[in-house]
């Protein structure tokens, strides 16, 4: 099944375009996370072996919290994100974009014996292919939904021209849009970028390559560089 992109807007107002994670990576992540839960588990019953019954009670008291509150307490504190969810580049959100908190991330974790139902995680898996964001039962109840993180934007190189303040009054799209052009301008054909800084000339009152070494400069200011 492929990921749609889907967007969404957030309390602030601000739009989010998220990938909804798909089963296979979502079942890869959540086999990353039993494997470091059970081996965490393994050695903790080594290391209580020598007390006998009380030491096995301990450890079923560690079995309950490591599979029910390990998931909750990694998506709270790691932003979403397990360390299975890290590795596969995943990460949960809610339905309106925002973080989880711990009462939502309790609650689609605490669900997981209904997609557990009834062997072989059957419910949660038939869940996840039948709604558009794959979700399970614990998203569709908690209002949640597993993305994939996107890649972090690498800001590429500007040209070195002297840095020049643009214009008092623009606005923080305009802003983003000189530094754009600057940083698109070194892969440009010099007609091209030329072409494009001219549309801009009520901004650089200038034409040419002078117009296009001044919205360089510009955006070397907006990105702090002098």
């Amino acid at each position: 099944m492929i990921d749609t992109v889907r967007t969404v807007e957030t309390p602030e107002g601000v739009e989010l375009h998220v990938r909804p994670a798909g089963p296979v990576a979502r079942a890869l992540a959540l086999l990353v996370d039993q494997a470091i839960v059970w081996s965490g588990l393994l050695l903790a019953l080594a290391g209580l072996a020598w007390l006998g019954q009380v030491g096995f009670g301990i450890w079923v008291i560690l079995l309950f919290f490591a599979q029910w509150l390990y998931p909750v307490f990694f998506e709270v504190l790691g932003s979403g994100r397990t360390l299975g969810k890290r590795l596969l580049k995943l990460r949960v959100l809610r339905a309106d974009g925002v973080p989880v908190d711990w009462g939502t991330s309790l609650l689609r974790n605490l669900l997981r014996f209904v997609d557990g139902l009834p062997f072989g995680y059957t419910v949660g898996l038939v869940s996840v292919l039948l709604t558009r964001d794959f979700q399970r039962v614990g998203d569709l109840v908690a209002g949640t939904v597993v993305v994939h993180d996107p890649e972090p934007h690498r800001a590429r190189p500007l040209p070195e021209v002297p840095s020049l303040a643009p214009p008092l009054g623009l606005s923080v799209e305009e802003q983003a849009c000189l530094l754009a052009f600057g940083e698109r301008s070194t892969g440009l054909t010099a007609a091209r970028a030329q072409e494009l800084g001219d549309l801009l000339g009520g901004i650089t009152g200038a034409r040419g390559e002078a117009g296009v070494q001044i919205l360089q400069g510009m955006a070397r200011h907006i990105r702090g560089l002098r």
